[in-house]
C-alpha cells in the first residue's frame, strides 16, 4: 500500500462520458476510491454512498472518483442508473490500480484472476496521500472518510439502499 506521505500516482483515465480525467484536473483535495464492479451491491452502496455525500465533500473542497476495471460502457450505464454526480473513471487493463497497489490477484468461487481491490486515498491539492484506506466495507465507507476529513461533517442518508 501507499502511504501517507507519498506521492500520488499520476493518472490521465477516460471517464463514463469517454473524456479524459487527469488527477491534475483537480485543484483541491481528492478522494480517489477503486472497487471491483459497476452495478454490483457493494459497489453501488459505496458509489451512492459518496454520492449523497458529495455536497458535504464539495463544502470542504474535497472531489471524488471512483476507478475500477469496468469499459466505458458499464461505467456509463452505471453512473446514469445511480444519476451518479463525480466521475467514474475506466483503468482496463488495472495500469493505475496496480500504481496505487489496488489491483491484483484475486480468488472468488475457486476461481483466480486480477481484479481491483476496494481500497481508497485521500489526495492532498500537494499532491501528496493524506489518508489510506484499505480493503474497506462500502456501508459506511464514504462517512467514514468525511468523517475523517472534517469533524463536524454530517453526511446525508443513503439513498441506494435496495
Amino acid at each position: 500500500m501507499l502511504d501517507v506521505g507519498d506521492d500520488a500516482p499520476e493518472f490521465e483515465l477516460p471517464n463514463q462520458d469517454g473524456n479524459l480525467v487527469s488527477q491534475s484536473d483537480f485543484d483541491g483535495r481528492l478522494v480517489v476510491y477503486f472497487y471491483p464492479r459497476a452495478n454490483t451491491d457493494g459497489c453501488t452502496t459505496e458509489a451512492c454512498a459518496f454520492d449523497d455525500a458529495k455536497p458535504q465533500f464539495d463544502d470542504h473542497n474535497v472531489d471524488i472518483v471512483g476507478i475500477s476495471d469496468d469499459p466505458i460502457e458499464d461505467l456509463e450505464d452505471f453512473a446514469e442508473a445511480y444519476d451518479l454526480g463525480f466521475d467514474l473513471l475506466s483503468d482496463e487493463m488495472g495500469e493505475v490500480a496496480t500504481l496505487y497497489d489496488s489491483y491484483g490477484e484475486k480468488h472468488m468461487f475457486g476461481n483466480t484472476f486480477d481484479g481491483v481491490f476496494r481500497n481508497t486515498y485521500v489526495v492532498g491539492a500537494d499532491g501528496t496521500i493524506e489518508a489510506v484506506y484499505e480493503g474497506v466495507t462500502p456501508e459506511g465507507h464514504a462517512e467514514e472518510v468525511l468523517a475523517d476529513l472534517a469533524d463536524d461533517a454530517t453526511v446525508a442518508t443513503p439513498r441506494c439502499d435496495d
